[in-house]
């Protein structure tokens, strides 16, 4: 089991999917594993309403934190009806944040018109319920950012942060924290590791993906939340300050963003 959310609680993994079926055989070590690692907590989102329940599922056999949304990856599956299950789910479960949300402008065929509606319809859904959102904003911090001021959502995490400077500022000026992880990880990611370097302190929050983006270092498939503690020995290398500062900053951080701070 992981811990009550708080600042005592070790390191926070703000973003696994760790519901996904490619951890089906190994999931109970990789909780185990992630606590050995001194991951105290993680950040389940949910990514439609087909997987609602297994996200919950996480957080009666587990303890962890649950976010609910509709993921733009998916918007061809999305029906109608689904914004109205998600509010529904959102009333008896009472997630930490809707999420995962957003736009993705990266694979082709995705139905650009229906994300921004879906995306919009959920930033409303969440400031009608006072939550964070957990947006995915790939190929699209810009537009993301738009519907985050249009709407007045001013908490919440951008997801697998990877855009510029002047966008990384944005979104801090928006409320949201950044998520750090696996792309940091790769020495060819110079702009991500120079942000990750001179971020203020309070910007950041470490996160896997698990079971997706693996750090450069593993040959192990899938990725696994374990490896949120190898991402603090790396920014805090990359920032030149002790992992515990690091451990301490990002689990205030995100226990801000999802407005758990006690």
């Amino acid at each position: 089991m992981f811990l009550p959310a708080s600042p005592d609680c070790g390191l926070i993994d703000s973003h696994c999917h760790l519901d996904a079926p490619e951890l089906d055989a190994i999931r109970d070590a990789a909780v185990d594993e992630a606590r050995a690692a001194g991951v105290g907590q993680i950040v389940v989102p949910a990514v439609a309403v087909a997987n609602f329940a297994s996200t919950l599922a996480m957080r009666a056999r587990y303890g962890c934190l649950v976010a609910l949304g509709l993921h733009p990856i998916y918007v061809d599956r999305h029906l109608d009806d689904h914004l109205g299950q998600l509010e529904a789910a959102i009333v008896a479960h009472r997630p930490v944040a809707v999420g995962e949300i957003g736009l993705d402008f990266y694979l082709p065929g995705l139905d650009a018109a229906r994300q921004e509606a879906l995306f919009v319809e959920q930033l409303r859904l969440a400031r009608r319920h006072g939550l964070p959102v957990i947006v995915h904003l790939r190929r699209s911090q810009d537009r993301v950012l738009k519907y985050l001021r249009q709407e007045r959502v001013e908490s919440g995490i951008a997801h697998a942060f990877n855009g510029s400077a002047q966008q990384a500022d944005a979104f801090l000026r928006q409320g949201l924290r950044l998520g750090f992880g696996g792309a940091m990880s790769y020495a060819g990611s110079r702009r991500i590791r120079a942000l990750a370097a001179t971020l203020p302190a309070s910007a950041i929050v470490l996160e896997t993906d698990s079971p997706d983006i693996r750090p450069q270092w593993a040959q192990a498939w899938p990725n696994r939340p374990a490896n949120v503690a190898a991402f603090a020995a790396l920014l805090a290398t990359l920032r030149g300050v002790p992992v515990e500062t690091v451990a301490r900053d990002t689990t205030a951080n995100t226990l801000s963003a999802l407005g758990l701070s006690h």
